[in-house]
């Protein structure tokens, strides 16, 4: 799909193709859809970060609580978004040791009560070995440095699904 056919698009089309974008967050396709015409695939991703970076703390907070827990219970019942269990099973998080798995969720647990909202990072570019260390080391930060690094990974996040979506030859395509 190029981008004069993401600019026809109606509103419905193009919330239900790129409402996942930013994870469980269709609300921000649906801001950014007055927005067309695009000049480009990357315009349209400066739309949706643009439109991310004007939204107060509590605003980026609630995209970050959107997105599900590695390797955690979603995953486990089979309720994740098609993208996210894809993502999560290319960074091998849905074939866990039990002993990588206890410490997953230990660390995503202390995770979420030091910060308030679950761990985010771009899981198609990385792997299981590297996101363990991450959760890890990032659980020593503050709120403030985890909060902009949780939006910048939503970001990575993005740019990957609209290459995904958008780009036929897109390197990491689901």
């Amino acid at each position: 799909m190029d981008i004069s056919a993401v600019n026809a698009l109606s509103y419905e089309d193009f919330v239900n193709i790129f409402g996942n974008v930013v994870e469980k967050c269709p609300l921000i396709t649906a801001a950014v859809w007055t927005s067309r015409p695009f000049i480009s695939l990357n315009a349209l991703e400066a739309t949706i970060n643009e439109f991310i970076d004007a939204l107060p703390e509590s605003g980026k907070e609630g995209i970050l609580r959107c997105h599900p827990d590695l390797a955690g219970r979603d995953l486990h019942s089979g309720t994740l978004t098609r993208e996210s269990r894809e993502e999560q099973a290319r960074a091998g998080m849905d074939a866990l040791s039990s002993v990588e798995a206890s410490r997953v969720a230990r660390l995503n647990e202390e995770y979420k009560r030091r910060f308030g909202f679950p761990f985010v990072i771009c899981a198609r570019t990385t792997d299981k070995t590297r996101i363990l260390r991450e959760l890890s080391e990032r659980c020593q930060n503050a709120r403030a440095a985890e909060m902009a690094r949780g939006i910048e990974e939503v970001k990575k996040i993005c740019r990957l699904r609209l290459q995904g979506l958008v780009l036929s030859d897109a390197p990491n395509k689901l």
